[in-house]
């Protein structure tokens, strides 16, 4: 019986490792072993990071929402209670963009809201004292 080398398929899986860790930091792109940790790591900061992006862009979204509010006298929870109450459906990067470069529609958006919940009347937000300190002041 003729012996099988598996040299062909090794080398190939070598190869395939060592490419995808190309740009690596020292032996971690020249040295199998090295190379295969170090994919399997940064696979799963990938893999992690992923949803990490979508939360960023979320808190992003959230807080120029929350300025373009507070120029307009209302609290980020009952606008989007109020956009809620008037079904209307503007997921919250419309709602930035809009912030950002139509002020004009945002205005309406926060009249429509305002109109809605009747308790969201022209209301500032105030900031709390933090510790007793502060209340003694």
């Amino acid at each position: 019986m003729v012996r099988i080398k598996h040299s062909v398929s090794t080398k190939k899986r070598k190869k395939r490792v060592l490419k995808r860790a190309k740009g690596q930091f020292g032996d971690r792109s020249k040295r199998f072993a090295q190379a295969k940790r170090s994919l399997l790591k940064s696979l799963s900061y990938a893999d992690r990071d992923r949803k990490v992006v979508k939360r960023d862009y979320r808190q992003l979204w959230i807080s120029r929402i929350k300025a373009a509010c507070e120029k307009h006298d209302i609290l980020y929870s009952r606008f989007i209670k109020g956009l809620k109450e008037s079904k209307v459906d503007l997921n919250r990067k419309m709602l930035a963009e809009l912030a950002i470069h139509s002020p004009e529609a945002f205005r309406h958006l926060v009249k429509l809201a305002k109109e809605a919940a009747p308790q969201a009347k022209a209301k500032k937000a105030t900031r709390k004292p933090a510790s007793k300190k502060e209340k003694d002041k």
